[in-house]
């Protein structure tokens, strides 16, 4: 309790600004934990290769999960045609759709990330100008006052530089993952289309 009652103290000592960062942070911590429990389940308990390729030859998939080898597959095997031409664009459009769901969210990380110390600037300059309006009226004696703007000042500085340190480097960490698996991505696709030519449907 007493370690809750110090940090509400010195949330309210950040002033107005505080608030701003505080929704900045809970989006951004929203949307990260979302990010890295989708790239974790992409990236565990796919489908293999070799059963991908024998649920293309046979028109039948049983695979289970949510890795982007079972998706594609899923999608792909309730869209084909038969036609050879016409499943290789089928399974291209299932593969863009699948690339563009890697990078979900990754920008708005960024920008929340990159907003919070803008935010925490914004808070410094409201400070140091309570502070100097204070030296005007009272000059230098009244320490307590200008201690409340400096304050200001310093929390909204430092509280927004804790949001935006780990949100910048866990944003760049999940943007490195997601290119990972956009290469390994792209050399399914190619797998999967080479099959699909030789699997002796019709071309159109």
């Amino acid at each position: 309790m007493e370690l809750l009652a110090k940090s509400i103290e010195y949330f309210l000592k950040g002033g107005w600004v505080m608030f701003p960062i505080a929704v900045c942070s809970i989006f951004m911590w929203a949307f990260i934990i979302e990010r890295m429990h989708a790239v974790r389940e992409l990236r565990h308990g796919d489908t293999s290769i070799e059963d991908a390729l024998a649920a293309i030859r046979s028109g039948v998939f049983t695979g289970t999960g949510g890795g982007f080898r079972t998706r594609i597959m899923r999608g792909f095997i309730e869209e084909r045609s038969g036609i050879s031409g016409i499943d290789r664009r089928v399974l291209k459009h299932r593969a863009m759709l699948e690339r563009s769901a890697l990078d979900k969210r990754l920008s708005v990380i960024t920008m929340l990330a990159a907003v919070a110390p803008l935010l925490g600037l914004l808070g410094t300059v409201i400070g140091m100008i309570e502070t100097f309006n204070v030296i005007a009226v009272f000059g230098t004696g009244n320490a307590k006052a200008m201690a409340n703007g400096i304050s200001v000042a310093l929390i909204t500085t430092e509280t927004g530089l804790l949001v935006a340190i780990p949100g910048l480097f866990l944003a760049s960490t999940l943007r490195r993952a997601s290119s990972q698996l956009k290469t390994q991505l792209e050399q399914d696709l190619a797998i999967f289309d080479r099959a699909i030519k030789n699997s002796g449907t019709r071309e159109v």
